[in-house]
């Protein structure tokens, strides 16, 4: 294997693969100044959101925190406006998974993203296969969207409506059917900073005031994954976007690409000139949102988090990463008493005493965005003993 070429050669010309060795550093290099994670950014949060292919919002809140380590001066208020607005939405798409995009770029996404949501609901165990045999999918489909067409409905409001009409029927396998086959959006009060609600859903064009388009080739989509995520192996975009098929996308876009090696020979494909930053580049302390995609965008995750500590994360249900040296050293959380807030870090290893100091001035800037600003509550801040 050849020795690992600067990572800045090859960034310009599409076409055949190149000989530059890409390794874990440059890569992680690469991923941190895409995800605007090598330092904060003097950028709104719809271009933000744009730029990063939207955020992981399972969490209704997890995209503000997603927000704030990543842009300067991030005030919540902004992406609320945007969610109030109708300039953003939350809707299941990448992986069947719920994201948070902008009105644009739905439109431009879930089509491409069809086959994805489609499969989760007929291969779902709880409420595809058996449930939908047989069934006129496009009657129930007919019916949900008049119904979420004349207001936002819960999945509960959809079972009470649809069950009766097809008695023999699961009622929430038909529910369920709706949410993944038709293009829907959630409605705030949900998502809103500081604000809850139960998931309500209506139907895109209802909501946007445009259709989606029935079909939408995955090319634009990939395009844009590897300028937020790249350098990529194929196996990286799947893992990304839940899509098959994608040998024959990388191939046909091969003439607009351009192409590196990683330390295993795998090929990684690139848009040209996206950044590749020097691996050497100071990477600060990073706390990332619940289920952030710089963490769950690639199959071969070890340019973020070593194999090592791959299963420390995921014990954290939220997958609260803490980035130091732009590798995942830890998970986070935050604990609340009667006028205390505390954020709670669990190292992975053995930290040294700089490491900490620098993790805590980080996170004592996250306890004051998170904390409630009408509140006089204090913050502390604690360390789990390291594993």
């Amino acid at each position: 294997m050849p020795p690992q070429s600067s990572p800045n050669a090859s960034t310009t010309q599409g076409g055949s693969a190149s000989e530059s060795v890409l390794g874990r550093r440059a890569l992680n290099r690469a991923l941190l100044k895409r995800q605007m994670l090598l330092r904060r950014q003097k950028l709104s949060a719809f271009d933000a959101i744009e730029r990063l292919v939207g955020m992981q919002a399972q969490v209704p809140q997890a995209p503000y925190i997603g927000l704030w380590t990543r842009l300067e001066d991030f005030e919540p208020d902004e992406l609320s406006g945007l969610i109030s607005d109708r300039r953003a939405v939350r809707s299941s798409l990448m992986r069947a998974t719920i994201h948070l995009v902008t009105n644009r770029d739905f439109l431009a996404l879930r089509p491409a993203v069809q086959p994805v949501l489609e499969r989760d609901v007929y291969r779902n165990a709880t409420y595809g296969r058996d449930h939908l045999t047989a069934l006129d999918v496009d009657a129930v489909l007919a019916a949900g969207q008049a119904l979420l067409e004349e207001r936002p409905r819960t999945a509960a409001e959809l079972r009470r409506s649809l069950g009766p009409r097809w008695p023999d029927r699961d009622a929430a396998a038909l529910a369920y059917a709706l949410r993944g086959l038709l293009p829907l959006v959630h409605v705030p009060p949900r998502g809103l900073w500081g604000e809850s609600g139960p998931v309500a859903l209506t139907t895109a064009e209802s909501w946007l005031g445009q259709s989606v388009a029935s079909v939408r080739g995955p090319d634009e989509t990939i395009l844009r994954y590897l300028a937020a995520f790249g350098p990529a192996t194929v196996a990286d975009a799947r893992t990304w976007s839940g899509l098959g098929g994608l040998r024959e996308v990388f191939e046909r876009l091969r003439p607009r690409l351009v192409s590196f090696r990683d330390e295993h020979g795998r090929e990684l494909f690139d848009v040209p000139g996206a950044p590749l930053p020097d691996p050497e580049t100071p990477a600060p302390p990073r706390f990332l949102s619940q289920f952030d995609n710089a963490l769950l965008s690639h199959a071969d995750r070890t340019r973020i988090i070593s194999d090592g500590h791959r299963k420390a994360l995921f014990e954290d249900h939220m997958m609260r990463g803490v980035l130091l040296d732009g590798f995942a050293c830890g998970t986070w959380k935050t604990e609340r008493t009667h006028g205390k807030v505390t954020l709670v870090i669990q190292p992975f290893e053995r930290l040294s005493k700089e490491d900490r100091d620098a993790l805590a001035d980080e996170g004592e800037r996250l306890l004051r965005f998170v904390a409630n600003p009408q509140g006089a509550e204090e913050f502390e801040i604690r360390f789990t003993r390291e594993t």
